[in-house]
């Protein structure tokens, strides 16, 4: 899948910045590629970069327009369809990585092929996955894990893909999410794979490898969300984590979009371990990655320092402190064979 650079980012009418972590995402890593954002009235998220008409986007050399919103169930409103299509009569192709096809819209796949436009839906894959096996496979593997999804998980293996690199090692950031792949260029979303065949999905964009090089896994959901507890435990076991690290978002007292309450670090600790022991028993923590946004620097830098000593493991915000103390960590535990 090319998708050709650079994007104009849409985030509708999102009610807050988190149902636009996709955007977010690809702003962050990859801002070269946004030359601005398309809001709707009422949208509540701002990427921080210049609002744009289609005619002012394409004045600026934009490409594609990138549907950069998550949602429950992955589905496009119909309010956003007018201006989707309005995106495509412009020249522009389309990317999504919701749960809808692009083309299942008549209305869009109509414009689309009207005007020669390309509709990519990245949290679908043509390939075919096999089931995971759980057979032991040279190479390393981390993988992050949370007590909630939304916590920090892609940034966590994105910014340790930098660090880890910057000390020398070898390692490749996999991604798992549509957010990931758009950032990559490679992956499967893989919310999106057939249950039977997450593990053996994971398998895949994670395969043997030599010895020393680390592929970080990104994480999705987790072991403790019940509507996402599925996809977890499948990346968990396909996988087959050397290492994980728990993401943490400290102000939320319930998960996002329940009722149930928010596990400890320490139960998801010991959660992980146990399941994921069925496909590497030696599987264990490196550290603690939480999202301190929400938190002045001195409650910040408090609170990491109670968690780290709590838990016995280097505990940091990834985007405000680094990843110097995960890495150190990961090289400690893992000396090079």
């Amino acid at each position: 899948m090319q998708i050709a650079t650079p994007y104009l980012m849409f985030l509708g009418d999102v009610p807050d910045a988190l149902a636009a972590k996709t955007a977010y995402g690809i702003k962050d890593w990859r801002p070269e590629w946004c030359v601005g954002q398309m809001r709707l009235p009422g949208c509540k998220a701002d990427l921080g970069i210049p609002d744009l008409t289609l005619p002012e986007a394409l004045a600026k050399g934009c490409r594609t327009l990138v549907v950069g919103v998550v949602n429950a169930g992955g589905v496009l409103p119909d309010h956003w369809v007018t201006e989707i299509v309005a995106a495509i009569e412009a020249g522009l192709d389309v990317a999504s990585g919701l749960h809808v096809r692009l083309g299942a819209v008549p209305a869009i796949a109509e414009a689309a092929e009207r005007r020669g436009c390309r509709l990519h839906d990245v949290r679908h894959t043509s390939e075919t996955f096999p089931t995971g096996k759980g057979t032991k496979r040279a190479g390393r593997r981390l993988l992050t894990v949370g007590t909630d999804c939304s916590v920090g998980k892609k940034y966590t293996v994105l910014a340790l893909e930098k660090g880890m690199r910057d000390r020398g090692l070898d390692a490749d950031f996999r991604a798992t999410g549509q957010t990931g792949v758009f950032i990559s260029g490679r992956g499967v979303a893989i919310d999106a794979v057939v249950a039977d065949f997450i593990s053996g999905a994971v398998e895949s964009i994670a395969p043997e490898a030599a010895p020393n090089h680390w592929d970080l896994i990104e994480g999705q959901g987790s072991l403790y969300h019940p509507s996402f507890a599925g996809v977890s435990l499948g990346l968990l076991h396909g996988a087959q984590a050397d290492a994980f690290v728990v993401c943490h978002e400290p102000t939320r007292t319930t998960m996002r979009g329940v009722q149930h309450p928010l596990p400890t670090i320490r139960q998801v600790i010991d959660l992980t371990v146990q399941l994921g022991s069925l496909t590497n028993p030696d599987i264990r923590p490196v550290g603690i990655a939480v999202n301190t946004q929400a938190l002045p620097e001195d409650e910040a830098r408090a609170l990491l320092d109670q968690i780290a000593t709590e838990h016995g493991l280097p505990a940091t915000d990834p985007v405000r402190f680094g990843v110097e103390a995960l890495v150190d960590r990961i090289v400690a535990d893992f000396p090079e064979a």
